[in-house]
């Protein structure tokens, strides 16, 4: 009977087995592979995802400053706009306070007695004085620049009032006691500060 005709023996089961084996260890080990390739595949798209979550976080973040950032400036340019249509005349408005003073003085050197004994001429002119004077008053008013008033027994604020003397008076010390010069304003600042007396008190 030839070899091919031959019954396999004990040692070709052996082989056989031993094959069997290796072929499942074989896909035992790729299946091992193949699961921590896709856990390791789950890590790296969870770390992704956490990521992307945290550029998306500092991307809102910096919308958000950007936003904040582009209202302060225009409200910053706003102010600005507003304040150089109120301050731009502040020089001419300087130059129009002594102005407004020779009317106040011109009208404060006539005592009331004189005013009733002018002539029908003399009460126009004076008249007239006063209303140019309350022209002047209105137009200044209608850009933002407004008398400071410094009333005896008023608080004396250094903001507005410039002090250039101290006297007694009937008037809480600290208070105004009398006022020689009025003083003026623009929007919120000071054009030019009301010169006073600072009562000292009762003598």
């Amino acid at each position: 009977m030839s070899d091919t005709n031959k019954m396999s023996g004990p040692e070709d089961e052996v082989d056989l087995s031993e094959a069997a084996q290796e072929m499942a260890d074989a896909m035992e080990a790729a299946a091992n592979e193949a699961e921590a390739a896709e856990k390791a595949d789950e890590m790296s798209m969870e770390e992704r995802f956490q990521m992307l979550a945290a550029e998306n976080s500092e991307l809102k973040d910096q919308v958000l400053r950007a936003h904040a950032e582009m209202d302060n400036i225009r409200k910053r340019a706003e102010r600005q706009v507003a304040d150089a249509r109120v301050y731009s005349i502040e020089k001419f408005a300087g130059d129009l306070l002594p102005v407004s003073d020779n009317f106040a003085r011109a009208l404060d050197a006539l005592p009331d007695e004189e005013r009733a004994a002018l002539s029908d001429p003399g009460k126009n002119l004076l008249v007239g004085v006063e209303a140019i004077q309350k022209e002047l008053h209105a137009a200044l008013a209608r850009h933002g620049v407004t008398v400071i008033f410094a009333e005896p027994g008023s608080t004396f604020d250094a903001n507005v009032h410039q002090a250039v003397s101290q006297m007694p008076s009937e008037h809480p010390s600290g208070t105004v006691a009398q006022t020689f010069q009025s003083g003026w304003k623009i929007g919120n600042r000071t054009l030019r500060a009301a010169m006073v007396a600072v009562s000292s008190g009762q003598a």
